[in-house]
């Protein structure tokens, strides 16, 4: 819970069996979480053992993919009224810790976007090598250029935030099931002009081996396609009838309460008694300096 709101955070997990007992755990030691949501996206044998007595939820989504496995998540959590959605992977590479970061920048803004390029947030032994690390910022930069949004470094981190709402009114636009699903998203908070920030967020070793940035093949083509789908979206081809996200008005001053006809009485009566006091202090003095004066003998 924060602030009164509930918070869910959203596993999808298809090669995570190793590591997603220790990942859900960790999560809800912050305290933070109200409930783990693991979307089983056909997962090896055993994940579902892993999950069990965990306290976390179960749901299964048979359409094989990341993009997928999220929506489903997502899907899960707007029908059941959770308040702020957090995104993250079950493979050990993010932190529970971050949580308490997403959440406080969710104070300002619906959406908050983690970051992995951030050097000092990258752990010995992380997948964040050159191509990874400057291929994604590059990708960023250019969708921060092309489209004049706020600062942007890394294209594809799953470790995300968003309110309830800001995912409502994106939903029915988001179509991608596969590996591109992030950039996707990403770029459709931006054309709904949602405000987001974007924050570093500790990027650690992978427990097991990933089936897409393990393989440098697999993540040029992936790079490839998200720099595709952003110029997709800049010149257009991706044109839909969106809702632009209407800022929450503040909450409405309540104006101060007239003065009650006898406070009014009281006030004058204590501002009259104040001046008659000051006057007889002024008068007693002037007696007293008059009095002096007379009895001052004279100077021959």
């Amino acid at each position: 819970m924060w602030r009164g709101k509930k918070v869910a955070v959203v596993f999808p997990t298809y090669n995570e069996k190793d590591s997603i007992r220790a990942a859900t755990l960790e999560y809800f030691r912050t305290q933070l979480a109200d409930e783990v949501i693991v979307v089983n996206n056909n997962a090896a044998p055993g994940t579902s053992d892993e999950v069990a007595g965990t306290g976390a939820r179960e749901i299964f989504e048979n359409k094989q993919g990341y993009g997928h496995a999220l929506l489903r998540g997502i899907d899960d959590c707007t029908a059941n009224g959770v308040d702020l959605i957090v995104l993250s992977e079950p493979d050990g590479t993010f932190s529970g810790h971050d949580l308490l970061k997403l959440l406080a920048y969710s104070d300002d803004v619906p959406v908050v976007f983690g970051t992995r390029t951030s050097r000092e947030f990258i752990w010995a032994g992380a997948n964040m090598g050159w191509f990874l690390r400057w291929g994604n910022w590059a990708v960023a930069k250019m969708t921060e250029l092309l489209f004049n949004t706020t600062i942007l470094t890394d294209m594809g981190c799953t470790h995300r935030l968003f309110t309830r709402e800001a995912l409502q009114l994106i939903r029915p636009h988001l179509t991608i099931g596969g590996s591109h699903f992030g950039p996707q998203l990403l770029m459709e908070v931006v054309a709904h002009k949602i405000p987001f920030v974007e924050i570093p967020v500790n990027y650690r070793q992978r427990i097991g081996e990933s089936s897409v940035t393990g393989d440098l093949w697999k993540a040029f083509r992936l790079g490839m396609r998200m720099i595709g789908l952003v110029l997709e979206y800049r010149f257009g081809f991706v044109a839909r009838d969106r809702t632009m996200w209407t800022p929450v008005p503040p909450p409405p001053q309540v104006p101060a309460l007239p003065l009650q006809t006898d406070e009014l009485l009281a006030l004058a009566k204590s501002l009259e008694a104040s001046t008659q006091e000051t006057t007889s202090v002024q008068e007693t003095t002037s007696v007293q300096q008059t009095t002096t004066a007379q009895e001052k003998p004279l100077l021959r």
